[in-house]
């Protein structure tokens, strides 16, 4: 006698299990995506180091002043050779200022920033050009100088 054949059109049975089936192979898979990134960032030549500026003082009137600003990694050490560019933001200045850093990773420069008639306070932008050749970015904010009116 020969076994009977269903159709599989006529089977119910095989869409049961498949919405956990469907979970499960989901949560395994971003798991293993996890340790699989995890283990990508760990590699050195795959990765950037972050800079940031610090400048000093951080919070100026508008008139004529000399800032300086150190660029630093993430564990505080300086950084040679990096351009540092001040441009105005919420408050304006004439021209941006430029200066590369130099063995200790401070420049100075001088602004002279001012604020519009009803203005009480602004902003100064602060961005870094990492030096050519090296791992690091600047993809976030930098401090930026306060401008305020007495």
């Amino acid at each position: 006698m020969r076994p009977r054949l269903r159709r599989f059109a006529s089977d119910s049975r095989a869409i049961e299990g498949l919405p956990i089936r469907l979970v499960i192979a989901l949560v395994v898979g971003v798991a293993s995506l996890g340790v699989m990134m995890n283990m990508l960032s760990g590699l050195g030549g795959l990765t950037v180091t972050e800079l940031d500026a610090k400048p000093s003082p951080d919070v100026v009137g508008p008139e004529r002043k000399e800032i300086d600003v150190t660029v630093v990694d993430p564990e505080g050490n300086p950084v040679e050779g990096a351009t540092v560019v001040i441009t105005g933001d919420t408050a304006t200045l004439d021209n941006v200022e430029t200066a590369t850093t130099d063995g200790n990773g401070e420049i100075s420069v001088t602004v002279d920033p001012e604020l519009g008639p009803n203005q009480r306070q602004g902003t100064l932008a602060v961005s870094i050009k990492p030096p050519a050749g090296s791992d690091y970015a600047d993809k976030r904010e930098n401090t930026a100088i306060l401008v305020v009116r007495d």
